[in-house]
Order: structure tokens, then C-alpha cells, then sequence
């Protein structure tokens, strides 16, 4: 086994056109890459009509790889395809240089993104997991037992160590996990009790999700030109010019073929997404594939189950337009707003397409609250909009109120001391 290069700086990129598919990744990968912090040194492609069983090219492009690695000397060769553990093991021993698939460079770019607790542990659930599937790679020259007398023994091999570790490991991060998404679910049930409804961010990777996210909250959300410059689930409490209150929640961007161990152990910041009762569906207008991303995404939004919720597509970055005009227009049940999150331009529209959708399930009322009921008044203030508040002569609070109908009945069927004035 040859010693793996502790850098990996110089790449080269490998893309394999297979007969019956159409790739159109391959600028996507070459960001991937660059956000992975490699410098890209050279570009292979290739055709194929179907994978090569042992080194997914072929050995007469194997070769050909093989001579750019010595002449440009590469530290690593990226691999724009998902390969087995016996095509990368096979790449390695001819190449003498690290070879990671489209899987390993998203899994090491999560791994320089991620900064809370959460998010390290979901980046390590994922690359044991896709570790352990390539345990042979490393280990191989270890997996033999040695015979003849006195060399004989029931010991494991250094393959079964490292899988039994792993496998220890993995049951702990995944304790782990469960602990926070416990905290996750008690600050959910608070909000649901509150009935404050949730918008969440979602899209493609670099769309300018969170750039929108600090233009709507105010918040200090970290923002870079670059894929997946955030990965920690964000939220903030918004109110929306009409005073209308709301939970605006920032998740990881999608990319397409996005992999299954990354959705799975992010399950717990996804699931912001899956409880959302609004989407806001942030697309980059200036993207030429734009169609095409919004599918992708929409895609892994039905893989976690998020599908059937409503959605306003804001189709961001309009200042890299021709014709930099923010509008809105409806399609069936979906509401487009064209802004620039950054410029400042179309966020009143937005503004009021959220109002416009998130009224609906909204019950406008004036209650009476006795000057004793401060506890009531305090939670009214926090969970509805008060829009008007007046005193009676003996010091009992007339509001008018916008507050969720689910919230509102909830109230009356539980406090006796709210007062209903009709009009």
C-alpha cells in the first residue's frame, strides 16, 4: 500500500459520459471542488457506454489518467461519479495518488463547513458510514492472519477492529443525536404551542438562502460565494410589516445526488423543513439551469417527505439581470417573487406574499382581558399581533387582535378569562 499525500492540493477532474444519460454537472463539480479548497490542474473526459467493473474508466484511460498525474503531479484525482470501494482501491494502486468520488469531496467540504455541535456530529455520522463500506482500502495488507506454530490465534484481524470501532462509534454519535434532536423537538413544541408558523429556506446550494435569511431577520448568518458556505439550521423570529409574527428557519443547500448518508444524518435539521408550514423555495434567477435545480430539489424535498407543503419560489439575484425588475406573479397554488435578497430590491413584495399566504389559517378579534390576567395579556403580546390595545376605566385590557385561528381556539377552550367583544 502506498502512503496517501497529506495534502491533496493539485487535482485533476474526471468526467465519464456513460451512453443513455445526460451529465450536466460537471461546472457544479468543478465548484464542488474549488469549495473543497483544491486547485484544479487539469480536466479529463471521457465516453463510455457503461462503467468499467474495475476502474469505472477503463484501462486505456487509466493509463492516460495515470501519465497526467506523473506530468502534472497531482496530489488528487476527483471522480465526478459515485465509485465502488474496489474501483477506488484499483484507481490508488495504479495512480500512487488519492482518488475520491463526487460522495468524498461533499462529505470533506461538510466537514470544513460544519461549526456547531450538531453539525460535526452529523459530518462524522456520514463519513463513517461511507468509511465503512471502504475499510479494505487501507487495511488490506493487515486482513491476512499469519500461520504455522505460534503464529496461529483467534484474534481478530485489523479489518474487524476497525469495523467493530466504527460500528461503536456510530451508535454513540447517533446517541448523541438523539439527545439533541430531543432539545430540537422541546424548542419545536414551544413554538407549536405558541402557534407561530414556520417558513423555511430551502434550495439549491449558493442560491442566496442565507443571504435572504440576514436581509429578512437581521441576522449575522455566515454568507460566501461558495457551495454550501452554511450547514447549521438557523432560526429567527420575524414580523412581517403588518405585524404578523413568524419563525424563519435557514437549512442546507441541495445539490443533485445529493448523498443518502448526508440526508440521513442531517435528519434532525431537515426536519425544520418537514414541519414548515410555508417553504420559501430560494432559486438563483441568474442560474441558466435554473428549471432543472428547482426539480432537483423539489426531488430531495420529496425524499425527506417535505413535498405536499406550500411553496413561494423566490427567484433571487435579479440584479444580475438584464431587466432587474422585482415582481410576483401566481401559477396555480404557487406564488413567484422575483427579488435581489442582496440589493435590497422586491423584499416589500415578498413582504406581503408571505402576509397574503400565512393570513389564511389568521382569526382578527378584540378580546377582553381582565387586569389580573397579566400572564394572558404577556402570552397574547408574545404569540399574536396586537394591533390596538386600549384600558377600561377599571384597568382591564381591550386588544385587537391577528392571532392563528388554531391558537385562538386553543385559548378559548383553555382560559376562562379571555373575553370575546363582538363588533
Amino acid at each position: 500500500m502506498f502512503e496517501r499525500p497529506h495534502g491533496g492540493e493539485r487535482a485533476i477532474l474526471v468526467f465519464v459520459n456513460l451512453a443513455h444519460s445526460v451529465d450536466n454537472s460537471s461546472e457544479e463539480f468543478a465548484e464542488l471542488a474549488r469549495s473543497a479548497g483544491v486547485t484544479i490542474i487539469y480536466e479529463l473526459t471521457t465516453n463510455r457506454d457503461k462503467p468499467d467493473p474495475r476502474s469505472f474508466i477503463g484501462s486505456g484511460k487509466l493509463q492516460e489518467l495515470s501519465e497526467l498525474v506523473l506530468a502534472h503531479e497531482a496530489d488528487v484525482v476527483l471522480f465526478n461519479h459515485i465509485l465502488s470501494p474496489g474501483q477506488e482501491r484499483n484507481l490508488e494502486r495504479v495512480l500512487k495518488c488519492q482518488v475520491l468520488d463526487r460522495t468524498g469531496v461533499i462529505l470533506d467540504i461538510f466537514a470544513q463547513r460544519a461549526s456547531s455541535f450538531e453539525g460535526k456530529l452529523q459530518v462524522e455520522l456520514a463519513q463513517l458510514k461511507h468509511l465503512s463500506t471502504r475499510l479494505i482500502r487501507g487495511w488490506t495488507h493487515l486482513e491476512r492472519q499469519k500461520g504455522g506454530i505460534g503464529l496461529r490465534g483467534p484474534g481478530e484481524t485489523q479489518l474487524e477492529t476497525d469495523r467493530r470501532l466504527i460500528g461503536e462509534r456510530i451508535k454513540s454519535i447517533n446517541k448523541k443525536l438523539d439527545k439533541v434532536s430531543q432539545q430540537r423537538e422541546l424548542g419545536r413544541k414551544a413554538r407549536q404551542q405558541a402557534q407561530l408558523p414556520i417558513v423555511s429556506l430551502v434550495g439549491y446550494t449558493n442560491a442566496g438562502k442565507s443571504t435572504l435569511f440576514n436581509r429578512l431577520t437581521k441576522a449575522d448568518v455566515f454568507v460566501a460565494d461558495q457551495l454550501f458556505a452554511t450547514l447549521d439550521a438557523t432560526l429567527r423570529r420575524l414580523t412581517l410589516p403588518n405585524k404578523m409574527r413568524l419563525v424563519l428557519a435557514d437549512t442546507v443547500g441541495f445539490v443533485q445526488q445529493l448523498p443518502h448518508d448526508l440526508i440521513a444524518a442531517f435528519r434532525a435539521t431537515l426536519e425544520e423543513t418537514r414541519q414548515a408550514n410555508l417553504l420559501l423555495h430560494v432559486v438563483d434567477a441568474n442560474d441558466p439551469e435554473r428549471q432543472l435545480r428547482i426539480e432537483q430539489v423539489n426531488q430531495v424535498l420529496a425524499d425527506i417527505g417535505a413535498a405536499d407543503i406550500p411553496q413561494i419560489l423566490v427567484y433571487n439575484k435579479i440584479d444580475r439581470l438584464p431587466d432587474c425588475q422585482s415582481h410576483s406573479d401566481q401559477v396555480g397554488n404557487m406564488t413567484k417573487v422575483w427579488l435581489s435578497a442582496l440589493n435590497d430590491i422586491g423584499i416589500d413584495i415578498l413582504y406581503e406574499v408571505l402576509a397574503e399566504q400565512l393570513s389564511s389559517g389568521t382569526t382578527y378579534c378584540k378580546v377582553l382581558i381582565p387586569v389580573d390576567a397579566g400572564d394572558l395579556r404577556a402570552a397574547l403580546f408574545n404569540n399574536a399581533v396586537v394591533l390596538q390595545e386600549q384600558h377600561t376605566d377599571n384597568g382591564d385590557s381591550l386588544l385587537e387582535i391577528q392571532i392563528t385561528t388554531q391558537y385562538f381556539n386553543h385559548l378559548t377552550k383553555t382560559d376562562s378569562r379571555l373575553q370575546l367583544v363582538k363588533t
